[in-house]
């Protein structure tokens, strides 16, 4: 099973980080492992469930929310995608680790995977390697200051905190 993770700074409350982080849909905007999600706000939460795109499918595969735990850490587990040479199910995890200054979020990504794509282990996990710090850096980058004035308005009550880019 590969497994890749990297850590990164973000000048943000960990309640404002863990409250984008929450809500599914804003993955698509800055992680590679995801190319959209259906628009229809959930609530945040343990089990709950988004309909999203992997890269290079066309159908959509359920996003479902592993764990959930305010302010500490949160994971979302893909569907199993079958292809000619086995399944792989993705596991997207964010702990996080309150600072002085914002926020240490550790990203990693856990790749399951059955039959002949266990041979393709070290391919798989060099992708993520090469992918996941361009992901934590636009994931700071989407972030940026706390009180930085060019923030999008924040529009959803789905989020405690109202924390809410993607929509």
């Amino acid at each position: 099973m590969p497994s890749v993770s990297t850590d990164v700074f973000v000048p943000r409350r960990p309640a404002e980080v863990f409250d984008f982080l929450a809500d599914a849909r804003n993955l698509a905007l800055w992680s590679s492992g995801v190319s959209s999600v259906d628009s229809d706000p959930v609530p945040p939460g343990a089990d709950a469930e988004y309909r999203y795109r992997y890269p290079g499918r066309r159908r959509p595969h359920r996003l479902v929310c592993a764990s959930f735990e305010p302010c500490r850490r949160i994971a979302f587990r893909g569907q199993r995608m079958w292809c000619p040479l086995g399944t792989q199910v993705p596991l997207y995890g964010f702990d996080l680790l309150p600072h002085k200054d914002g926020t240490l979020v550790r990203l990693s990504v856990n790749s399951s995977l059955s039959a002949g794509l266990l041979a393709l282990a070290p391919v798989v996990a060099m992708a993520w390697r090469r992918d996941l710090p361009n992901d934590a850096k636009k994931f700071c980058d989407l972030l940026g200051p706390a009180a930085a004035p060019a923030t999008p308005p924040l529009r959803t009550p789905a989020t405690p905190h109202g924390f809410d880019y993607a929509h």
